[in-house]
């Protein structure tokens, strides 16, 4: 991905903070979480792809966007996007990815399974900035399904206030 800012090798806080700056690109909505995701091969250190909430049309969602630019770039389709991503791909998202879709779009969880191809591919490892709020789906199960999946759940702390704040703009604060 040209353009892309210079973290260091294994910066969760410094991709999370990356990703952070994706979900203001969000606008406000009280319907909608701003979130931020970034696509990277941790063994290159290089951004494969990012994206951000309501980035392409249909109520898209940050890690549909990114996973969707990225087969776009490699000119696969959006179901068979695993079969190009490298070995070490991860995924960081802002906020704990749906498990539930209320809008007819595919869970994000179920996006980041069906990347998985054989042993090599897909994303192995998720690293999340917060877990999602109980606003719009009340116990989103989204870490325990892709942690029963194989897939490696990590919380990244350090920015929860903002991302928090960044998520929930436009939403009626009681």
């Amino acid at each position: 991905m040209d353009n892309s800012p210079h973290i260091t090798p294994l910066d969760h806080l410094g991709y999370m903070r990356l990703a952070l700056s994706l979900a203001e690109k969000c606008p406000p909505k009280p319907t909608n979480y701003r979130v931020g995701a970034v696509l990277v091969d941790e063994g290159t250190n290089q951004i494969l792809s990012t994206g951000f909430t309501l980035e392409l049309p249909d109520n898209t969602h940050a890690e549909q966007c990114a996973l969707r630019k990225y087969s776009s770039a490699k000119n696969v389709p959006e179901e068979a996007v695993g079969s190009v991503l490298p070995t070490q791909t991860v995924l960081y998202t802002t906020m704990e990815p749906c498990q539930t879709r209320s809008a007819g779009n595919t869970p994000c969880v179920e996006r980041i399974l069906g990347t998985i191809s054989g042993e090599d591919g897909g994303i192995k490892t998720v690293y999340v900035g917060v877990k999602e709020p109980d606003t719009f789906v009340v116990g989103n199960a989204g870490q325990s399904r892709l942690e029963q999946a194989g897939i490696v759940y990590i919380h990244v702390p350090g920015l929860e206030q903002e991302i928090l704040h960044t998520a929930t703009a436009g939403h009626r604060h009681p």
